[in-house]
């Protein structure tokens, strides 16, 4: 955000008051008359428009005190009329208006209005400016603010997906424990894996695709070891994850829910089925997994112990644009099906 300094104040006044001096000299053909008039007006503007932007403004205008705030106004520009006419008529020349229409030394009605007029201006040029800077910083707030507010619920959404996959994950290694297997050990080094990859390398915005796969994979045998022969896993990679990122743990959730509700409320032969295929800078991600009797898919995500499609339908929306994205959630006969089109370069 732009801070406004003293030096900034003292920066546009003295441009301001070379280019009116300027202005004028050329206009009269006379540098001297232009110098003198300009260093007895400049006080007179100046003292205005500080008047104008910081006080009638803020503690009238804004708090809609609008008779207050033109009283206050036509009051400043009269009492400024009668400065600036006494000042240039003992000071300067007794014609105080001298690109008028004729000489003029008395206060009249037409230099009056001609006078106020081009306060006006000045005052109407310096507020303009402050209220460009205004909204300039306002609007740097509230970008900010809603970026550390998105960035927040994106780590609290985060932290809503991780204590639930080490619930499940550790459901598993205990009921493994429970029948002494010899699986148990291995278990241990997967769920090793796992804590140490969402603990150290799931704080960025985008993680490494390859390391998201693997994190996945890892997750997949620990449940391979629990379903045992009842389960049939189909997963299949194509393209290329180099130099590909994604959303940390995104893809986790659907891969979790998968089990959760295809799995565990299934008897019998189970076949989960998924697919990431890499085309150009997109990532085409498909499951399908059996779905529970008389249980829809929407059901299935809005458990009190599941995550909810509504968390993974928000960390898309908070962490991708619209046209980065397309999820597309069915269901055929007794099989859920996602698909899920992301950008991943």
């Amino acid at each position: 955000m732009l801070n406004i300094t003293i030096f900034h104040h003292i920066i546009f006044w003295t441009v301001y008051f070379i280019l009116n001096t300027l202005r004028w000299g050329s206009y009269f053909n006379d540098y001297l008359y232009a110098l003198k008039s300009t260093l007895l007006g400049f006080p007179i503007h100046m003292t205005l428009c500080y008047l104008h932007v910081y006080f009638l403004m803020p503690k009238l205008l804004f708090k809609r005190k609008y008779l207050y705030y033109c009283l206050g106004l036509i009051s400043a520009l009269i009492a400024m009329l009668f400065v600036k006419f006494n000042l240039t008529y003992f000071l300067i020349s007794q014609n105080v208006w001298p690109e008028g229409p004729a000489f003029t030394s008395q206060l009249s009605l037409n230099y009056s209005i001609e006078m106020m007029i081009g306060e006006l201006y000045v005052i109407t040029f310096v507020t303009a400016i402050k209220i460009t800077i205004d909204w300039n910083n306002e609007h740097k707030r509230v970008t900010n603010l809603e970026k550390d507010q998105l960035e927040a619920e994106l780590l609290f959404l985060k932290t809503q997906i991780s204590p639930h996959f080490f619930f499940n994950t550790l459901n598993n290694i205990y009921s493994l424990s429970l029948d002494a297997s010899k699986k148990a050990p291995n278990s241990i080094l997967k769920l090793s894996d796992l804590m140490r990859y969402l603990l150290h390398e799931t704080k960025k915005k985008r993680q490494s695709l390859k390391k998201e796969i693997e994190c996945i994979q890892n997750y997949l045998e620990l449940e391979r070891m629990r379903f045992d022969d009842r389960l049939e896993l189909v997963l299949n990679v194509t393209g290329s994850t180099n130099n590909k990122k994604i959303a940390p743990i995104l893809l986790l959730s659907f891969i979790e829910n998968a089990f959760k509700h295809g799995a565990n409320k299934n008897i019998g032969h189970i076949k989960i089925e998924i697919n990431f295929n890499i085309i150009g800078d997109y990532l085409h991600f498909n499951i399908s997994n059996p779905l529970p009797t008389e249980i829809s898919f929407e059901q299935c995500f809005n458990t009190k112990s599941g995550i909810g499609l509504k968390n993974v339908k928000k960390r898309l929306a908070l962490g991708y644009g619209k046209d980065e994205y397309d999820l597309s959630i069915k269901e055929n006969s007794s099989i859920f099906v996602i698909d899920l089109k992301i950008k991943v370069s």
